[in-house]
This record gives structure tokens, sequence and C-alpha cells, in this order.
């Protein structure tokens, strides 16, 4: 009996078809660590742990991995609510969460890498965003692009108008060249974590110059005045 699963991108019910079989991979949101863990929590990993072991007794070499968010604002907020050191809290939550997993019965990821243990790895795939021009600096820090990736929304399908109208996640800094844009990388405060990074926008003389012309064609003012590119120093 073949196995068929949802394809949220196509909208339809398609045959399971590892791209190497019989390894199957799987990669999935964990937890952030700044409080326990909740019934949505418990709802989340219930699902892919079924999926797991189910692919598993049908003989496929499942790779499972789940990540652990240990640094974000929430994090750095909680901490300084309860005045205790931010990494005192991270360790006290992860062995909180690894407490539920064994009540629950269910099994850790094969892996299970932290933010904190990839800082290097963002820095360098924000750093290929900037150079392509899907990200951009600004004073709290750096920012994607949403309206500059076309296919921005594809998944669920909705237009970045309609995300526009219909999000309550919408975070505020007046900053963002556009609501929805959203951070890649926050500046830290005195009293906050944070590790070194200096992100400039270093593109090559022909990306930049294609960069410019789509911004004149597309009369993108934002991006022309963020460059400080002068229109009629340009040709289209």
């Amino acid at each position: 009996m073949s196995i068929v699963i949802y394809n949220s991108l196509a909208r339809k019910k398609e045959p399971f078809t590892p791209l190497e079989p019989p390894r199957v991979n799987i990669y999935t949101c964990g937890v952030t660590v700044y409080d326990e863990s909740h019934i949505g929590h418990a709802r989340s990993l219930y699902i892919f742990d079924v999926m797991r072991r189910y692919l598993k007794y049908r003989g496929f070499d499942v790779k499972f991995v789940r990540n652990i968010t240990d640094i974000d604002d929430k994090i750095i907020n909680r901490a300084h609510e309860l005045n205790v050191g931010w990494q005192e809290l991270v360790k006290k939550y992860i062995d909180r969460y690894y407490q539920d997993l064994e009540v629950l019965g269910i099994e850790r990821g094969d892996y299970e890498p932290r933010a904190t243990e990839n800082i290097q790895d963002m820095i360098r795939h924000i750093e290929g965003l900037i150079d392509k021009g899907y990200a951009y600096v600004t004073d709290s820090g750096v920012y994607f692009n949403v309206r500059k990736f076309k296919d921005y929304g594809k998944l669920s399908g909705q237009s970045i108008d309609q995300m526009l109208k219909r999000s309550a996640r919408i975070e505020t800094d007046e900053t963002k060249q556009d609501p929805l844009d959203f951070a890649l990388w926050k500046k830290s405060k005195p009293d906050e974590p944070g590790w070194d990074a200096v992100f400039e926008v270093e593109i090559s003389d022909d990306g930049y110059e294609e960069l410019v012309k789509e911004a004149i064609w597309n009369n993108d003012e934002d991006f022309l005045k963020l460059n400080n590119i002068d229109k009629s120093q340009w040709k289209k």
C-alpha cells in the first residue's frame, strides 16, 4: 500500500516519494524555551512523532531534526522579569521540555540544534541575502524584504496585501521599509546578550546595477531613498 501525503504547496494529496529512498529527512520547529511547554506544543510534538514512527515502521530510514530556539526577545524579557540570567532560564526550560517528552512518550530528535550553536551560519546566510538584495540593514538590525521575493505567501495561499490586513503579529519598527518585513538579526541593547556581526551591503558592480535598474523600473522609492540613488543619473 502506497503512502499518500497532503502537499500544502500544490493543495492536493500526492503519493509520498522520498528524494533518496529509503532515506527520509524531516525538519520541524521545536520550542522557544522561555516558559513551560503547553498543550499546543504537545499537539505538534505528537503529530510529528507519529509520522516519524510510522515511516520507520514502513521501512524508511528517518533522520529527524527538531530545533530549539534558545535566544530571542521572549527569553531575554522573561529573564529580566524573573531577575535571572538568560542562560539559566534556558537551561531550566530545556530540562523541563525533555521531562515533558519523557512523560508523553515522545522520542527526542536525532539532532536538536540550538539557535546559539548556529550563529555563524545565520550570519553567513544573512550576508548572502543582503548581497542579493533580499535583505537590508537599518539602525535596529537586518530585515528581510518580503516584496523582493515574488513567491512570498505562495505556501499560505495569501497575497502580501492579504497578509498585511490579517496579520496580528506585525512588529512595529519605523526603520522597516514595509510593515511585513521581518527581522533576520536584531542589534542588542547594552544589557542584552549579543554576538559580533558587521553587516554591510557588498554587491558586485553588475549585481548592484541590476538592482538599481529594477528599482527604477518598478519605481521602488524605498530602495532608491535607502541607497541615495538619483534616478536622473541612471538609464532604465
